[in-house]
């Protein structure tokens, strides 16, 4: 096993490794028998799964480095800002995020898809929006909608592509920063802080937030906090 790679363990697996030099190891379970849960479709559940034996893998440098940056964000978390991480709807957003960051680095032969049906296109974007809309106050996660969709990450993502130009991921982060501007806009200052707000709609990275929020608002999450409405 090397530092680029990724062990998937057989169910109940014991194993011993030894090094003779320093070496730091990250681990992830998933609920094994309810991962739709959490909103992965079928494909990805049965992706997921323990295999018969200990396997190894190599992912793609990309989806393993966004992999690990999660992964160290939520330990970091764990440690630094436990009462952060305690938010119900941070712990959420933290889990598709990393939930999503696995399924992306399982090899592209695994992901089963059949996308040569682009008629039904319209129609999965009509049930997308209605899913938003159903649940126009909340955060969403690309698992979730896709599950309530009834099609894999895979199939809403060409769609997306297609019609809007966007990625659902993409697309789901700038809904979730347009309903904490609006949070803001509408909050009293001297009871509700930023953070309160960002963590209300499952933002963890505090700094990148506020930096994201500037640079789509041109104003900062305090500045919309701050300023009186008439």
């Amino acid at each position: 096993m090397t530092s680029d790679s990724i062990t998937r363990h057989a169910m109940h697996e014991t194993y011993f490794q030894r090094s003779v030099v320093p070496v730091g190891l990250g681990s992830l379970a998933f609920p094994a028998g309810d991962m739709e849960s959490v909103g992965l479709s079928p494909v990805e559940c049965g992706d997921l799964m323990p295999p018969r034996s200990h396997t190894i893998l190599t992912p793609e440098p990309g989806a393993m480095a966004q992999l690990r940056e999660l992964h160290r964000a939520a330990g970091l978390l764990a440690t630094q800002t436990p009462e952060v991480l305690a938010h119900p709807e941070v712990a959420r957003g933290l889990e598709q995020a990393l939930i999503q960051a696995m399924v992306g680095c399982l090899p592209a032969q695994d992901i089963h898809e059949n996308t040569s049906k682009p008629r039904r296109s319209a129609a999965i974007m009509r049930r997308f929006h209605d899913v938003l809309e159903a649940d126009a106050d909340r955060s969403l996660y690309i698992h979730e909608v896709a599950k309530a969709v009834r099609v894999s990450t895979l199939r809403l993502s060409n769609c997306c592509e297609e019609h809007l130009g966007i990625g659902p991921k993409k697309y789901l982060t700038l809904r979730r920063m347009n309903l904490a501007r609006r949070a803001l806009s509408v909050a009293d200052p001297s009871v509700t802080t930023v953070t309160d707000v960002a963590t209300e709609y499952g933002f963890w990275q505090l700094g990148r937030f506020a930096q994201d929020y500037k640079r789509l608002f041109e104003e900062s999450p305090s500045t919309t906090l701050r300023r009186q409405r008439t």
